[in-house]
Formats: structure tokens, sequence, C-alpha cells
């Protein structure tokens, strides 16, 4: 929290985090945060796409603003392109006029498919989880493997904040290997994970 207090200007109105990050899992102490911004009347935004709403509720933990985008998780089928801002009225507010201003607005039918994957979220999260702890622990015995990177592991630098602020740690995990010159080699042989730049769907990808 230290990094955060000594980065504070006096024009600064706004500490936007993301936890748990991408790609290497650090987990923020959103309370400490949420409080670190009271003392200076700065506002709190956290990227919360990675825990989603079932592993993580950053507003009771006194954070002002959360954001999700809602093409991974929230929709979790990989069909829909959209993003949710949770605050207070007054934020959402100032969040709606930008937004009109700027012309983005969701279609009925994108409306609906993200209701459809609401209604099944905290089932599929649930099993995201369970899966990507599964998978973290036989990556942190695999000899090719040096380091997996997921807060569900006791090793995780950040897994006490982790443990502390959230129900479930997430179907996201990232690994490195002990030769990173075999990550080609590693890739072709995959035939159940694809290699793609998305997350929260029904897929696996890597």
């Amino acid at each position: 929290m230290a990094e955060f207090a000594a980065a504070l200007r006096p024009e600064t109105r706004l500490i936007y985090v993301e936890s748990p990050s991408n790609p290497l899992l650090h987990c923020i102490d959103l309370a400490a945060l949420a409080a670190l911004g009271k003392r200076h009347g700065v506002l709190t935004v956290i990227d919360n796409t990675f825990a989603t709403p079932i592993n993580q509720n950053p507003i009771p933990l006194g954070i002002d603003a959360v954001i999700h985008s809602a093409t991974k998780y929230l929709n979790g089928h990989s069909d829909v392109n959209a993003g949710v801002v949770v605050a207070s009225a007054e934020i959402v507010s100032r969040v709606t006029e930008s937004a009109v201003n700027f012309g983005g607005m969701l279609d009925a039918h994108a409306c609906s498919q993200l209701e459809r994957g609401l209604k099944t979220l905290a089932l599929r999260v649930q099993r995201h989880n369970e899966n990507a702890a599964t998978l973290a622990r036989f990556l942190a015995s695999h000899p090719a493997v040096s380091k997996v990177n997921y807060p569900g592991l006791p090793e995780h630098p950040d897994h006490a904040i982790a443990a502390r602020q959230m129900r479930g740690f997430g179907g996201m995990l990232s690994f490195e290997l002990c030769q990173p010159e075999r990550l080609d080699g590693l890739l072709s042989r995959l035939r159940i994970v694809m290699p793609a730049l998305s997350l929260g769907g029904v897929e696996s990808l890597i």
C-alpha cells in the first residue's frame, strides 16, 4: 500500500486497480486501498473481471466503483461484448452521461444473452474455481513447470490477502516453464485447451 500512497499527487483523482491482476494474479488489499482513497479524497475503482461478483465483492470493502468486462464470466458463452459499472447512483449518473455522449449502447439481443449468462454465473464460477485449483496443484508439482501464479496456492505471495477478501480464487492462472523455449511445442500438443485471447467462457483457453 505504501507504493500507492507514494504515487499520489495533489491532482490525483482516481486509483484504478485490477485484483486479481493479469497475468500474475497479484491481489491488492482492497479494504486498505479504499481507506487510503478516502483519506485523500480519491475515488477508488477496481476491475473485478477475474474475480467476478461470485468470488469477490469490493464495494462492502469500501471501494467506490467496480467494473466488469461482461464479455467474460458474466456472459460466459463468448458471444457478447459488454461492460458493467457498479457504483453509487451519483457515480453511475456521471458514467451514464459519458456513455450517452460516446454513443455506446447494448442492443436487445445482447442484453438477453447477458441475462442468460447471469442465470448460471454462480454454478459456472464454482466449477471454474474447482478446475483452476486442480490444474494449479497439478502444474505446481510438474517437473517442467518452474512457477505457478494462482492465489489459491498457499505459496502465492498474496494468498493471505486473497483468502481474506475472496470466497473463491477464480478460474485464471498462469505458469512458467523451466525451459521457455519449449512453449511452442507445448501449445502444438494441446488437444482440448485452445490458444485464444479471451477468458470466462465455456471453452478452456490458454
